[in-house]
């Protein structure tokens, strides 16, 4: 059985997972249950690391996809896709440093950094869904 067709669903089903868990570990750390923030912090983490494995086999694999749209929605596309590869990039050390600090039990640290890496995460998360909808769903060839 060929799995790559499946690998980019997958993907954004994936992306999904993570943004609702970060959503989540936000809603429950503002309210103080920091066992339930753990669990969905952690949860991320875990989602965002089988994403990470599953993305990088199915581009060695595959390579670059094509963008099949034309006109206007090419640079709207490309600038989506851009901004969502560079902060992907500086999220996966952040995330690190911010998990790390947090293990550590530094969560004045943690909380700092935090106020970043979330936004970014649910930005990369979000934007990999959108991504995944404009090249295998809205514009193909």
């Amino acid at each position: 059985m060929d799995i790559i067709p499946v690998i980019p669903p997958f993907l954004a089903i994936l992306n999904t997972t993570a943004a609702s868990l970060v959503s989540l570990g936000y809603f429950f750390v503002r309210r103080k249950n920091t066992s339930a923030h753990r669990v969905c912090m952690v949860s991320a983490l875990l989602v965002s690391t089988v994403f990470m494995i599953f993305y990088l086999y199915y581009h060695a694999k595959v390579g670059n996809i094509p963008f099949a749209g034309v006109g206007a929605i090419r640079p709207v596309y490309f600038s989506l896709l851009a901004s969502h590869v560079i902060l992907a990039a500086i999220l996966f050390p952040l995330v690190l440093v911010t998990a790390g600090l947090a293990i550590r039990g530094n969560f004045s640290r943690h909380r700092r950094l935090a106020r970043w890496a979330l936004p970014i995460w649910l930005y990369v998360s979000v934007t990999g869904v959108i991504i995944y909808l404009m090249a295998f769903h809205i514009f193909v060839a």
